[in-house]
Protein backbone atom coordinates (compact mmCIF):
# COMPACT_ATOMS: atom_id res chain seq x y z
CA UNK A 1 0.00 0.00 0.00
CA UNK A 2 1.39 3.39 -1.00
CA UNK A 3 2.14 5.72 1.92
CA UNK A 4 0.43 9.10 1.97
CA UNK A 5 2.63 11.97 0.89
CA UNK A 6 3.88 14.23 3.65
CA UNK A 7 2.83 17.86 3.15
CA UNK A 8 3.98 21.22 4.48
CA UNK A 9 0.88 21.20 6.69
CA UNK A 10 2.15 18.03 8.42
CA UNK A 11 5.55 19.65 8.98
CA UNK A 12 3.92 22.81 10.37
CA UNK A 13 1.85 20.75 12.84
CA UNK A 14 4.89 18.72 13.96
CA UNK A 15 7.04 21.86 14.39
CA UNK A 16 4.27 23.91 15.97
CA UNK A 17 4.57 26.71 13.43
CA UNK A 18 2.49 28.13 10.58
CA UNK A 19 2.50 26.67 7.07
CA UNK A 20 3.90 29.96 5.75
CA UNK A 21 6.87 29.56 8.12
CA UNK A 22 7.59 26.16 6.62
CA UNK A 23 7.43 27.71 3.13
CA UNK A 24 9.91 30.45 4.10
CA UNK A 25 12.39 27.91 5.49
CA UNK A 26 12.45 26.05 2.17
CA UNK A 27 12.60 29.20 0.02
CA UNK A 28 16.18 30.26 -0.81
CA UNK A 29 16.91 33.78 0.43
CA UNK A 30 13.71 34.09 2.50
CA UNK A 31 13.94 35.76 5.92
CA UNK A 32 13.68 33.25 8.77
CA UNK A 33 15.26 33.02 12.23
CA UNK A 34 17.82 30.28 12.95
CA UNK A 35 15.62 28.92 15.72
CA UNK A 36 12.60 28.68 13.42
CA UNK A 37 14.67 27.03 10.67
CA UNK A 38 16.04 24.46 13.12
CA UNK A 39 12.54 23.50 14.32
CA UNK A 40 11.15 23.18 10.81
CA UNK A 41 14.10 21.24 9.40
CA UNK A 42 14.03 18.84 12.35
CA UNK A 43 10.32 18.16 11.82
CA UNK A 44 10.82 17.77 8.07
CA UNK A 45 13.61 15.24 8.59
CA UNK A 46 11.53 13.23 11.07
CA UNK A 47 8.61 13.07 8.65
CA UNK A 48 10.69 12.59 5.48
CA UNK A 49 9.31 15.76 3.92
CA UNK A 50 10.67 17.34 0.74
CA UNK A 51 9.20 20.55 -0.73
CA UNK A 52 7.36 20.37 -4.05
CA UNK A 53 9.50 22.63 -6.21
CA UNK A 54 7.11 22.63 -9.16
CA UNK A 55 4.14 23.50 -6.97
CA UNK A 56 6.10 26.37 -5.43
CA UNK A 57 6.92 27.69 -8.88
CA UNK A 58 3.20 28.22 -9.52
CA UNK A 59 3.16 30.59 -6.56
CA UNK A 60 6.50 32.35 -7.01
CA UNK A 61 6.60 32.30 -10.80
CA UNK A 62 10.14 30.90 -10.60
CA UNK A 63 10.97 27.21 -11.04
CA UNK A 64 14.75 27.66 -10.67
CA UNK A 65 15.04 25.16 -13.52
CA UNK A 66 17.22 25.84 -16.56
CA UNK A 67 16.65 23.83 -19.72
CA UNK A 68 19.80 22.60 -21.50
CA UNK A 69 19.24 21.48 -25.09
CA UNK A 70 21.98 19.62 -26.96
CA UNK A 71 21.99 17.87 -30.33
CA UNK A 72 24.73 15.29 -29.86
CA UNK A 73 27.38 14.30 -27.33
CA UNK A 74 29.82 12.30 -29.48
CA UNK A 75 32.06 15.36 -29.71
CA UNK A 76 34.05 15.51 -26.47
CA UNK A 77 33.70 19.29 -26.35
CA UNK A 78 30.03 19.07 -25.35
CA UNK A 79 30.09 16.67 -22.38
CA UNK A 80 32.85 18.80 -20.87
CA UNK A 81 31.00 22.07 -21.56
CA UNK A 82 27.68 20.70 -20.24
CA UNK A 83 29.37 19.55 -17.03
CA UNK A 84 30.79 23.05 -16.58
CA UNK A 85 27.42 24.66 -17.31
CA UNK A 86 25.62 22.35 -14.90
CA UNK A 87 28.15 22.95 -12.10
CA UNK A 88 28.06 26.72 -12.56
CA UNK A 89 24.25 26.89 -12.58
CA UNK A 90 23.91 24.60 -9.56
CA UNK A 91 26.29 26.89 -7.67
CA UNK A 92 23.68 29.63 -8.19
CA UNK A 93 20.86 27.43 -6.92
CA UNK A 94 19.42 26.32 -10.25
CA UNK A 95 18.44 22.81 -11.30
CA UNK A 96 19.23 21.45 -14.76
CA UNK A 97 16.85 19.74 -17.17
CA UNK A 98 18.70 18.23 -20.16
CA UNK A 99 16.96 17.44 -23.44
CA UNK A 100 18.56 15.72 -26.43
CA UNK A 101 17.34 16.72 -29.89
CA UNK A 102 17.95 15.98 -33.52
CA UNK A 103 19.52 18.94 -35.31
CA UNK A 104 16.48 19.78 -37.44
CA UNK A 105 14.03 22.63 -36.92
CA UNK A 106 11.04 20.36 -36.22
CA UNK A 107 12.84 18.34 -33.55
CA UNK A 108 14.32 21.41 -31.89
CA UNK A 109 11.03 23.30 -31.85
CA UNK A 110 9.16 20.32 -30.40
CA UNK A 111 11.62 19.87 -27.53
CA UNK A 112 11.91 23.59 -26.84
CA UNK A 113 8.13 23.79 -26.70
CA UNK A 114 8.11 21.02 -24.12
CA UNK A 115 10.70 22.91 -22.07
CA UNK A 116 8.43 25.95 -21.95
CA UNK A 117 5.68 23.68 -20.61
CA UNK A 118 8.01 22.80 -17.71
CA UNK A 119 8.01 26.48 -16.71
CA UNK A 120 11.80 26.77 -17.00
CA UNK A 121 13.35 30.08 -15.99
CA UNK A 122 15.75 30.05 -18.93
CA UNK A 123 17.08 27.94 -21.80
CA UNK A 124 20.63 27.24 -23.01
CA UNK A 125 21.07 25.52 -26.35
CA UNK A 126 24.43 23.85 -27.04
CA UNK A 127 25.19 23.97 -30.77
CA UNK A 128 21.47 24.02 -31.57
CA UNK A 129 19.55 26.68 -33.46
CA UNK A 130 15.85 27.49 -33.24
CA UNK A 131 13.14 28.82 -35.52
CA UNK A 132 12.07 32.45 -35.53
CA UNK A 133 8.58 31.38 -34.42
CA UNK A 134 9.94 29.62 -31.35
CA UNK A 135 12.25 32.54 -30.55
CA UNK A 136 9.19 34.77 -30.59
CA UNK A 137 7.32 32.36 -28.31
CA UNK A 138 10.18 32.33 -25.79
CA UNK A 139 10.34 36.13 -25.87
CA UNK A 140 6.58 36.39 -25.35
CA UNK A 141 6.79 33.98 -22.39
CA UNK A 142 9.61 36.00 -20.83
CA UNK A 143 12.01 33.03 -21.01
CA UNK A 144 15.55 34.13 -21.93
CA UNK A 145 17.55 31.97 -24.33
CA UNK A 146 21.32 31.80 -24.73
CA UNK A 147 22.83 29.99 -27.71
CA UNK A 148 26.08 28.31 -26.65
CA UNK A 149 28.65 27.68 -29.40
CA UNK A 150 26.17 28.64 -32.09
CA UNK A 151 25.29 31.97 -33.65
CA UNK A 152 21.98 32.95 -35.19
CA UNK A 153 20.78 36.08 -36.95
CA UNK A 154 17.95 36.91 -34.55
CA UNK A 155 18.00 40.10 -32.46
CA UNK A 156 16.08 38.40 -29.61
CA UNK A 157 18.65 35.67 -28.94
CA UNK A 158 21.78 35.92 -26.82
CA UNK A 159 24.75 33.94 -28.07
CA UNK A 160 28.20 32.97 -26.82
CA UNK A 161 30.78 31.50 -29.19
CA UNK A 162 34.49 31.37 -29.67
CA UNK A 163 35.79 33.83 -32.26
CA UNK A 164 35.46 31.35 -35.10
CA UNK A 165 36.46 33.76 -37.88
CA UNK A 166 39.67 34.71 -36.07
CA UNK A 167 40.33 31.08 -35.19
CA UNK A 168 40.15 30.09 -38.86
CA UNK A 169 42.53 32.93 -39.76
CA UNK A 170 45.05 31.85 -37.10
CA UNK A 171 45.13 28.33 -38.50
CA UNK A 172 45.60 29.62 -42.06
CA UNK A 173 48.47 31.86 -40.92
CA UNK A 174 50.11 28.93 -39.11
CA UNK A 175 49.93 26.53 -42.06
CA UNK A 176 51.03 29.14 -44.60
CA UNK A 177 53.97 30.15 -42.37
CA UNK A 178 54.95 26.47 -42.25
CA UNK A 179 55.54 26.50 -46.01
CA UNK A 180 52.44 24.52 -46.98
CA UNK A 181 51.10 25.32 -50.44
CA UNK A 182 48.51 22.58 -51.05
CA UNK A 183 46.14 23.02 -48.14
CA UNK A 184 42.78 21.27 -47.79
CA UNK A 185 39.85 21.93 -45.50
CA UNK A 186 37.38 19.36 -44.15
CA UNK A 187 34.85 21.83 -42.87
CA UNK A 188 32.29 21.69 -40.14
CA UNK A 189 28.60 21.49 -41.05
CA UNK A 190 27.76 24.29 -43.50
CA UNK A 191 24.33 24.59 -41.87
CA UNK A 192 25.95 25.88 -38.67
CA UNK A 193 27.40 29.30 -37.97
CA UNK A 194 30.50 27.71 -36.45
CA UNK A 195 31.25 25.70 -39.57
CA UNK A 196 30.64 28.64 -41.89
CA UNK A 197 32.65 31.13 -39.83
CA UNK A 198 35.66 28.86 -39.36
CA UNK A 199 35.76 28.19 -43.10
CA UNK A 200 35.33 31.88 -43.94
CA UNK A 201 38.16 32.88 -41.60
CA UNK A 202 40.37 30.11 -42.97
CA UNK A 203 39.75 31.12 -46.58
CA UNK A 204 40.42 34.78 -45.77
CA UNK A 205 43.68 33.88 -44.03
CA UNK A 206 44.88 31.77 -46.94
CA UNK A 207 43.99 34.48 -49.44
CA UNK A 208 45.92 37.06 -47.42
CA UNK A 209 48.93 34.73 -47.45
CA UNK A 210 48.64 34.18 -51.21
CA UNK A 211 47.82 30.48 -50.85
CA UNK A 212 44.96 28.76 -52.67
CA UNK A 213 42.62 26.17 -51.14
CA UNK A 214 43.40 22.81 -52.73
CA UNK A 215 40.15 21.11 -51.66
CA UNK A 216 37.17 21.76 -49.40
CA UNK A 217 34.58 19.20 -48.27
CA UNK A 218 31.74 19.56 -45.76
CA UNK A 219 32.51 17.05 -42.99
CA UNK A 220 29.10 17.61 -41.33
CA UNK A 221 30.80 17.42 -37.90
CA UNK A 222 30.56 13.66 -38.38
CA UNK A 223 33.45 11.18 -37.96
CA UNK A 224 32.43 8.85 -40.78
CA UNK A 225 31.80 11.72 -43.20
CA UNK A 226 35.17 13.26 -42.36
CA UNK A 227 36.94 9.91 -42.79
CA UNK A 228 35.35 9.44 -46.22
CA UNK A 229 36.40 12.98 -47.18
CA UNK A 230 40.01 12.20 -46.19
CA UNK A 231 40.03 9.07 -48.36
CA UNK A 232 38.76 11.12 -51.31
CA UNK A 233 41.05 14.13 -50.89
CA UNK A 234 44.26 12.18 -50.25
CA UNK A 235 43.71 9.35 -52.75
CA UNK A 236 45.78 10.76 -55.65
CA UNK A 237 49.48 11.49 -56.07
CA UNK A 238 48.86 15.24 -56.06
CA UNK A 239 47.59 15.13 -52.51
CA UNK A 240 47.48 18.11 -50.11
CA UNK A 241 50.40 18.62 -47.74
CA UNK A 242 48.16 20.00 -44.96
CA UNK A 243 44.55 19.84 -43.83
CA UNK A 244 42.50 21.93 -41.42
CA UNK A 245 39.67 19.85 -39.99
CA UNK A 246 36.68 21.78 -38.63
CA UNK A 247 36.74 20.18 -35.17
CA UNK A 248 38.83 17.69 -33.19
CA UNK A 249 36.10 15.04 -33.28
CA UNK A 250 36.52 14.81 -37.06
CA UNK A 251 40.28 15.40 -36.96
CA UNK A 252 40.86 12.20 -34.98
CA UNK A 253 39.05 10.19 -37.67
CA UNK A 254 41.04 11.94 -40.41
CA UNK A 255 44.34 11.17 -38.66
CA UNK A 256 43.38 7.51 -38.31
CA UNK A 257 42.65 7.27 -42.05
CA UNK A 258 45.86 9.05 -43.05
CA UNK A 259 48.04 6.88 -40.82
CA UNK A 260 46.47 3.46 -40.87
CA UNK A 261 44.74 3.31 -44.26
CA UNK A 262 46.89 5.54 -46.48
CA UNK A 263 50.20 4.99 -44.65
CA UNK A 264 51.02 8.69 -44.53
CA UNK A 265 53.30 10.18 -41.91
CA UNK A 266 51.95 12.99 -39.71
CA UNK A 267 53.43 15.62 -39.94
CA UNK A 268 56.13 14.38 -42.35
CA UNK A 269 53.75 13.85 -45.29
CA UNK A 270 50.82 15.94 -44.15
CA UNK A 271 50.11 18.39 -41.34
CA UNK A 272 46.77 18.14 -39.54
CA UNK A 273 45.14 20.92 -37.48
CA UNK A 274 41.84 20.68 -35.60
CA UNK A 275 39.54 22.98 -33.66
CA UNK A 276 38.28 22.74 -30.01
CA UNK A 277 41.23 21.32 -28.03
CA UNK A 278 39.26 18.53 -26.35
CA UNK A 279 41.18 16.47 -23.74
CA UNK A 280 41.99 13.69 -26.24
CA UNK A 281 43.86 16.18 -28.44
CA UNK A 282 46.77 16.33 -26.01
CA UNK A 283 47.08 12.54 -25.68
CA UNK A 284 50.32 11.18 -27.21
CA UNK A 285 48.33 9.01 -29.64
CA UNK A 286 47.12 12.16 -31.46
CA UNK A 287 49.21 15.09 -30.14
CA UNK A 288 46.95 17.32 -32.22
CA UNK A 289 47.68 20.94 -33.03
CA UNK A 290 44.33 22.64 -32.59
CA UNK A 291 42.59 25.95 -31.90
CA UNK A 292 41.36 25.94 -28.30
CA UNK A 293 37.79 26.92 -27.63
CA UNK A 294 37.99 28.54 -24.16
CA UNK A 295 35.05 26.57 -22.75
CA UNK A 296 35.52 27.85 -19.20
CA UNK A 297 35.23 31.49 -20.32
CA UNK A 298 32.39 30.63 -22.68
CA UNK A 299 30.50 28.95 -19.82
CA UNK A 300 31.09 31.92 -17.52
CA UNK A 301 29.76 34.32 -20.15
CA UNK A 302 26.75 32.10 -20.85
CA UNK A 303 25.75 31.77 -17.19
CA UNK A 304 26.37 35.47 -16.50
CA UNK A 305 24.23 36.48 -19.48
CA UNK A 306 21.39 34.12 -18.61
CA UNK A 307 21.26 35.06 -14.92
CA UNK A 308 21.45 38.74 -15.84
CA UNK A 309 18.13 38.31 -17.66
CA UNK A 310 16.53 36.10 -15.00
CA UNK A 311 17.65 37.80 -11.80
CA UNK A 312 18.44 41.36 -12.81
CA UNK A 313 15.85 41.90 -15.52
CA UNK A 314 18.45 42.70 -18.17
CA UNK A 315 17.09 43.23 -21.68
CA UNK A 316 20.37 43.85 -23.52
CA UNK A 317 20.94 41.04 -26.00
CA UNK A 318 24.55 39.83 -25.89
CA UNK A 319 26.50 38.60 -28.94
CA UNK A 320 29.75 37.45 -27.31
CA UNK A 321 32.77 36.07 -29.16
CA UNK A 322 35.75 34.84 -27.12
CA UNK A 323 39.19 34.46 -28.64
CA UNK A 324 41.18 31.26 -28.10
CA UNK A 325 44.84 30.32 -28.62
CA UNK A 326 46.34 27.93 -31.14
CA UNK A 327 47.72 24.93 -29.22
CA UNK A 328 50.82 23.90 -31.17
CA UNK A 329 51.65 20.20 -30.81
CA UNK A 330 53.18 17.50 -32.98
CA UNK A 331 50.57 16.86 -35.70
CA UNK A 332 51.64 19.79 -37.85
CA UNK A 333 54.90 21.23 -39.12
CA UNK A 334 55.96 24.09 -36.85
CA UNK A 335 57.15 27.18 -38.75
CA UNK A 336 60.73 28.20 -38.01
CA UNK A 337 60.82 30.65 -35.11
CA UNK A 338 57.05 30.35 -34.54
CA UNK A 339 57.26 29.27 -30.90
CA UNK A 340 60.11 31.70 -30.11
CA UNK A 341 58.01 34.62 -31.35
CA UNK A 342 55.27 33.69 -28.90
CA UNK A 343 57.41 33.27 -25.79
Amino acid sequence: MRAEKVTSVDVAMRAGVSQSAVSRVFTPGASVSPKMAEKVLKAAQELGYRPNVLARSLITGRSRIIGLVVAYLENQFYPDALERLSTALQAHGYHILVFMVSNDDAGVDRVMGELLDYQVDGIITASVGMSNALAARCAAAGVPVVLFNRGQDDHRLNQVTSNNLEGGRKIADFLAAGGHRRIAHIAGWSGSSTGRDREAGFRAGLEAAGVGLAACVDGMYNRETAAAAAREIFAGDDRPDAVFVGNDHMAFAVMDVLRFELNLDIPGDVSVVGYDDVPLASWPAYNLTTLRQPSNRMVEATVSTLLGWIEEGSSDVQKIQIDGPLMVRGSARIPEGWLDERL
